[in-house]
């Protein structure tokens, strides 16, 4: 992995795409050896098509697993993770549709199971954000739409999927390093975000007691679309992504997936109700 590679300022109109990254994202390093530590189990990934949910699927399957993947509307960037996915000779399930409706989100768990003949891993990892800096002028359906994305989905997969987990499943949600630094000009980003941190913990102190591990992930910046997408304001906002961290660069989604495979997988047994930090070394409290 190339840790100098050069982010220039750029935009995208959101949601934003695989495909117009530039420079191309890192999905999964080359040489990663996958050691079946997933062999027969089945995950939906939400925001599959791309960044991390791309790497997350290729990861698991690469690692044994078969994948769902639920995306809004970038069908190339899907059917791109689909080909990926297939390459590790797994199966990919791809749904398209609104995360923000729960009856999309209750058909994504019923399909996966269907079409998939299981489920054992919900990776909660759709997002969005828009760059706001004054509270005043946030608009009351962003506010609403930002919530129904990045947390009320949450709430409304894991409660279609736990009737089908059983000892040893698991729920991995993704939060945000904002959570714990709160940037003034995400504030209903970082808002939903340390929502899904107390989410994780309070689920996990319902379910862990059937066996069922709930874990989040609370990256630091990572060169993904949502990072295009959120400059459609101002292209030069992208520049120089993650510099500001202690390494001074932004992760690649190669850098992400493995940390969900941990989470995945029994090497984290013993672990839940916890958020994992690949941030690039920022400390933060919680």
């Amino acid at each position: 992995m190339d840790d100098k590679f050069e982010i220039r300022a750029q935009s995208q109109n959101p949601p934003g795409s695989e495909a117009e990254m530039d420079p191309p994202a890192q999905m999964i390093r080359n040489g990663y050896r996958g050691a079946g530590k997933l062999e027969g189990k089945v995950a939906l990934v939400t925001g599959g098509d791309s960044g991390i949910g791309r790497s997350v699927a290729i990861h698991f399957a690469r690692e044994g697993a078969d994948v769902a993947v639920a995306y809004l509307s970038e069908t190339v960037d899907a059917e791109e993770t689909r080909r990926l996915v297939e390459a590790e000779g797994r199966r990919c399930h791809l749904l398209e549709g609104d995360l923000t409706q729960a009856d999309f989100c209750r058909r994504c768990v019923a399909e996966t199971v269907e079409t998939l003949g299981g489920f054992n891993c919900l990776v909660n990892n759709a997002g969005t954000q828009w760059v706001q800096e004054d509270l005043t002028e946030l608009p009351d359906e962003q506010w609403r739409h930002t919530f129904d994305t990045n947390i009320h989905s949450q709430f409304y997969l894991a409660k279609a999927a736990l009737p089908h987990l059983k000892a040893g499943d698991t729920i991995i949600n993704t939060a945000s390093i904002n959570a714990y630094i709160g940037p003034n000009f995400l504030v209903d980003y970082s808002a939903t975000k340390g929502a899904i941190v107390a989410f994780t913990r309070s689920l996990s102190n319902q379910v862990v007691g059937r066996g069922i591990r709930v874990n989040a992930v609370a990256p630091g910046p990572v060169w993904t679309p949502l990072q295009p997408a959120t400059s459609a304001h101002d292209p030069q906002w992208v520049e120089g992504l993650g510099s500001g961290t202690p390494m001074g660069r932004a992760a690649q989604p190669s850098e992400l997936g493995p940390v969900y495979v941990f989470l995945a997988s029994l090497d984290s047994s013993f672990i839940s109700g916890q958020t994992i930090h690949p941030n690039g070394g920022t400390v933060v409290n919680g």
